[in-house]
């Protein structure tokens, strides 16, 4: 790709893009003059990526395959200090060992779309560390402590009388501070995100007197329409299986098919609308959505992986048969309690995560489709049974 192309520059800028702060067109102009500095921070309190988070990924890769520089800025100094990042309470501090160790899964999953020989990976506890008490104190006259209160979610707090601690005000001016350390042009986020990016903005003018721009990407909704999340149980991880990502796209509302195309594929714009059209004009969506479902699945997997995950999904769903390629689970211990056996089928699954399926009545025995609903349930194993949870997974118990 050349880095100067108007078009692949508008593409960059405007598909899959919530918004540009201050605005496009000046990005856009120096981004045709030279090849740009960007980074996305990512903060590593959690190892677990779905392909929400995949929606800012896929932008910076694209900024990488356009040859500009980008790096990809480990939080391990912010981190420390518990950004709550829209939540009532404030985070808890990890240590650098596991710091470390949630940025190397992180980094697992993220190499599904990150070509990590194209990007840079820096740290920036390697200078917020090193701050001297002089150093903070001129940073904090940067700005106003009423300016720091602005942030949505500390005025919420303020609504509930619930505390804001004093090392969450200044997290925005130690995020800002990495734009003016790494001497950036544009900076990636989330829309969540926004206040803490223009803190680096401001701060950037401050210290460098040089612009930095802000590109925030849109956030996902899940499976179910709400807000992608693992909480929620309506993710699409991106280390999911063929199978159960193509079923788990083949479950979304007919009303995000087009949303994800632009925002989770590279398919023409163009196409895109039609499809869109044709879904306005009364045509079936399944079609749509089966495009849809092999595209995102190939991407991740192959062409190979994409056909085979459509054949399981036909078979599964579509005949009513319970396939072919089960994975199989040994059960050492018969009888065994119900929630015990679901962990050994889905051991990256949280206890609590369980618990809600079997609420949910999502845990089948097959063929009957015996809903199994109670957690202490001694579950008497008969070698070969099948174990339906949810639409989607299917484990065979061999005792």
């Amino acid at each position: 790709m050349k880095n100067n192309d108007p078009d692949q520059i508008n593409q960059v800028l405007t598909r899959g893009v919530a918004e540009v702060l201050p605005g496009k067109k000046s990005l856009a102009e120096l981004m045709q003059k030279k090849k740009i500095r960007l980074y996305l921070g990512i903060d590593p309190t959690g190892a677990f990526l779905h392909i929400g988070h995949g929606v800012v990924l896929r932008k910076l890769q694209q900024f990488a395959e356009l040859g500009h520089e980008v790096i990809l800025l480990v939080g391990n100094g912010t981190v420390k200090i518990g950004d709550p990042t829209g939540r009532d309470k404030s985070r808890p501090v990890l240590t650098d060992e596991q710091i470390e160790a949630n940025f190397q899964d992180w980094k697992r999953q993220a190499s599904t779309i990150l070509d990590f020989d194209k990007i840079e990976v820096r740290h920036n506890g390697d200078w917020l560390e090193k701050l001297s008490y002089s150093d903070i104190v001129k940073l904090l006259a940067k700005t106003t402590v009423q300016q720091l209160l602005e942030r949505d979610m500390f005025q919420e707090r303020m609504k509930k009388e619930l505390p804001i601690f004093g090392h969450e005000i200044i997290y925005p001016m130690l995020q800002g501070y990495d734009s003016v350390v790494m001497d950036v042009d544009l900076e990636l986020g989330g829309t969540d995100q926004t206040f803490n990016m223009m803190m680096g903005r401001t701060l950037q003018k401050a210290y460098n007197n040089h612009e930095k721009w802000v590109l925030t990407v849109p956030l996902l909704e899940g499976t179910d329409g709400r807000k992608m999340s693992k909480s929620f149980n309506n993710y699409i991880a991106l280390t999911d299986t063929p199978n159960d990502m193509f079923g788990k796209l083949m479950s979304i509302q007919d009303e995000l098919i087009c949303r994800y195309f632009k925002i989770l594929t590279d398919v023409p714009t163009e196409e895109i609308e039609a499809m869109q059209q044709a879904m306005q004009s009364g045509e079936n969506p399944m079609q749509f959505k089966q495009k849809l479902a092999w595209t995102i699945t190939s991407d991740f997997h192959g062409d190979e992986a994409a056909d085979q995950a459509q054949q399981h999904f036909a078979t599964a769903f579509k005949q009513g048969k319970t396939p072919e390629d089960v994975p199989e689970v040994k059960i050492k211990e018969n009888p065994i309690q119900l929630l015990k056996l679901l962990t050994l089928c889905m051991p990256e699954q949280s206890v609590s995560q369980l618990r809600r399926l079997i609420q949910q009545g999502a845990i089948k025995l097959m063929p009957e489709e015996e809903k199994l609903t109670d957690f202490d349930l001694q579950f008497e194993v008969e070698n070969g049974q099948v174990l339906k949870v949810g639409k989607r997974k299917f484990f065979k118990l061999i005792s």
